[in-house]
């Protein structure tokens, strides 16, 4: 029977809760087990051997583990290695050449068997053998490049310089890769034999043509004095790259003649790669090209290299996106000045052929600069009118004109063709540009060309069709009054502004009115002037028009006497004053006292400038209630401006009002006592009855 679940369970109490004096970490913990490990490893003792016997009961045991291990795995290389180096560390160096020959009979391509073995042999200055295991290496593995160099560099250390050049030339007919041939060469021109790597040289451009070897081949010949040679290798391999020509040849090229002084021969190679290679090769001779010419070449040559490099960008990035217009412009300008004028033109044509996909103006907007500046390029340089009528109308045929256009293009194609003395074609054009798309800026050049050709009765005629199709424009009403004036058609340029200034459809009236006022103050028409004005207090009480009033009145020519015309501006002045108390325009009023007051100071004496001050208002701070939501209330602090004068009025006001009050309240009164006296005596009369 299980009695476990009977018997309770005995609670443990700590007597002791306080934290120990020494606390235990875990790190300290797997420090101390660290320590304890590392004292229990076990010790190697060095077992001394002191006769034959013991040596050879060791030797025997050592060489039954070896073996024991080999036999249970065969192909196990690393204990064959132990096997043998241990067997020459007893110096039993047959026993551990039998044990490498057993090896290699397991794995014969084991590059680290072999090696091993050829160390042990030369280390133990087995030479015969180290050169025949060496044979049978490369003859077995001829591949392997790393015996190649072992046989090499161990032939040469020997003194033995045929042989090593025996086994080189046994190693080249293999066709090694690039780096054993620059082994040879370096072999070759340790003993100078400079001959002999002109010979390595060209069976290496032979069986690895790369531009690299022959770069190197012609540095040869140049660190040996052989400047002649080393430019006919550079020719020579400019001929056979001819078909896929790399700008790291031609910049070496440039290189190595500029190092020769021949600075000439250098600017020819560039340009001849600049031309001939693709242009996506042509970046890094731009560079050196570019350093070139700033080194060696004048400042024409050197901006001619600075312009063939922004132009290999500029091809680059219209490449990736054809519609960069700027970048167009950038590029043209670039080849503007280095190109011929064939050339300029294809590239226009390639420009404008990009339309833009998108039926929007600011789209369009330089994609048409280009079509300017191709217009001016064929009148301006190459002086072909009929090419540039032509281009001119092929741009306003692209032009979506129910969508947008621009009247940039039409004036210009105008103005061209009144350069070429067609001014009926001239009109043609803009009238047609009129029926199609009218605008104000195509109104507006016609007009000014008109003016320059001295047509007046037709900018009249224009300046009505304007104002037909635009009468709100108050410019225009402005312009054409103006040019009436100009002509001194007084009467017809008081006309256009009465039009102006009645019509309801005007959008900044002020501007045709202050522009009339200004023409007869100028005509020193005073009457007029003042009538004006009047005229336009009854349509606005703007503070404006009350100061303007007052300084005409105050600079008014017709008037000698300087009193009176400071009076007749005091009094304008003082009815403004009024018109806007009685408007309720306290902001308005308080700018018109504020001008008058300035006038006072300028114009007046202590008295008007003491009137003109007492009138001044005074701002004063108050806490309103505003409405913020529905039924949200909140107190804000609010700017007041209060005159004196409406102060007193408004105390005045207040007294009257409560002396009133007071009246009706003793009327209430009599009236009451009134009525009852009058029922006292209804009351005795019934008693009396």
């Amino acid at each position: 029977m299980d009695f476990s679940s009977k018997v309770p369970m005995r609670k443990v109490k700590v007597k002791n809760k306080a934290p120990s004096d020494v606390q235990i970490t875990a790190e300290q913990l797997l420090q101390d087990a660290h320590q304890h490990s590392s004292r229990m490893v076990p010790q190697h003792f060095k077992q001394k051997i002191s006769d034959p016997y013991e040596l050879a009961d060791y030797q025997h045991r050592e060489r039954k583990k070896f073996e024991d291990s080999i036999r249970r795995n065969r192909l196990s290389i690393p204990t064959w290695i132990k096997y043998a180096l241990w067997e020459e560390g007893q110096k039993q160096i047959d026993r551990a050449r039998s044990i490498f020959e057993r090896a290699l009979d397991i794995d014969y391509k084991n590059v680290v068997l072999w090696l091993k073995y050829t160390e042990m042999e030369m280390r133990n200055k087995q030479v015969n053998h180290a050169r025949n295991l060496w044979d049978r290496a490369v003859t077995i593995c001829p591949r392997v490049n790393q015996f190649w160099y072992k046989y090499t560099y161990m032939e040469e250390m020997l003194e033995n310089i045929a042989g090593a050049r025996q086994v080189f030339e046994r190693w080249m007919e293999w066709e090694p890769h690039e780096q054993a041939w620059q082994t040879y060469i370096n072999f070759e021109f340790r003993y100078k034999e400079l001959d002999r790597v002109r010979q390595i040289y060209e069976r290496l451009i032979t069986v690895h043509p790369t531009i690299k070897n022959w770069i190197k081949y012609a540095k040869f010949e140049k660190s040996s004095g052989c400047i002649s040679s080393a430019r006919s290798i550079f020719e020579r391999a400019v001929e056979f790259f001819s078909e896929n020509e790399d700008d790291l040849l031609f910049i070496a090229f440039a290189t190595f003649e500029e190092d020769q002084r021949e600075y000439d021969r250098a600017r020819v190679i560039y340009k001849y790669a600049l031309e001939h290679l693709p242009k996506n090769k042509t970046e890094q001779i731009l560079k050196a090209f570019t350093k070139f010419e700033k080194k060696f070449g004048d400042s024409c040559g050197a901006e001619s290299a600075i312009i063939s490099k922004r132009v290999q960008q500029y091809e680059q990035e219209l490449q990736d996106n054809p519609f960069n217009y700027d970048v167009w412009f950038d590029y043209l300008k670039a080849i503007e000045n280095k190109e011929n004028i064939e050339t300029i033109r294809e590239t226009y044509e390639k420009a404008v052929a990009n339309i833009p996909p998108v039926k929007e103006k600011e789209t369009w907007r330089r994609y048409i600069y280009l079509w300017i500046n191709y217009a001016f390029f064929e009148e301006l340089v190459t002086e072909d009118v009929e090419r540039t009528r032509q281009v001119y109308k092929i741009c306003l045929e692209i032009i979506p004109h129910k969508n947008f256009t621009f009247s940039k293009i039409w004036l210009y194609y105008a103005q061209f063709e009144i350069r070429q003395k067609n001014v009926a074609s001239a009109r043609k054009i803009l009238g047609n540009a009129l029926g199609v798309c009218p605008k104000r800026k195509l109104y507006q050049g016609y007009i000014d060309i008109e003016i320059q050709l001295r047509e007046f009765d037709r900018c009249r005629i224009l300046y009505e069709k304007f104002l037909e199709f635009c009468p709100q424009d108050c410019t225009t009403w402005v312009k054409f009054a103006e040019f009436e004036a100009f002509l001194g058609e007084t009467k017809r340029a008081e006309a256009v502004y009465e039009l102006g200034i009645s019509h309801h459809r005007v959008d900044m009236p002020e501007v045709v009115w202050k522009s009339y006022l200004d023409y007869l103050t100028s005509e020193q028409e005073t009457e007029k002037v003042r009538n004006l004005y009047e005229r336009l207090l009854k349509k606005s009480k703007h503070p404006k028009i009350w100061i303007a009033f007052a300084n005409f009145e105050l600079t008014n020519s017709t008037v000698e006497e300087v009193s009176k015309r400071i009076t007749a501006a005091r009094n304008i002045y003082e009815r403004g004053c009024e018109s806007l108390r009685s408007n309720g325009d306290n902001g308005g009023r308080a700018l018109l006292l504020e001008s008058w007051k300035n006038f006072e100071v300028e114009h007046g004496d202590e008295d008007s400038i003491a009137g003109v001050t007492a009138r001044m208002p005074r701002r004063v701070k108050r806490r309103q209630q505003v409405l913020v939501g529905p039924d949200d209330h909140e107190w804000r602090e609010v700017f007041e401006i209060i005159f004196p004068e409406d102060e007193q009025k408004n105390s005045n006001e207040k007294i009257l009002a409560a002396a009133r009050n007071w009246n009706e309240r003793m009327a209430e009164i009599q009236l009451k006592k009134t009525s009852e006296k009058g029922d006292e005596t209804l009351a005795e009369t019934d008693i009396n009855e």
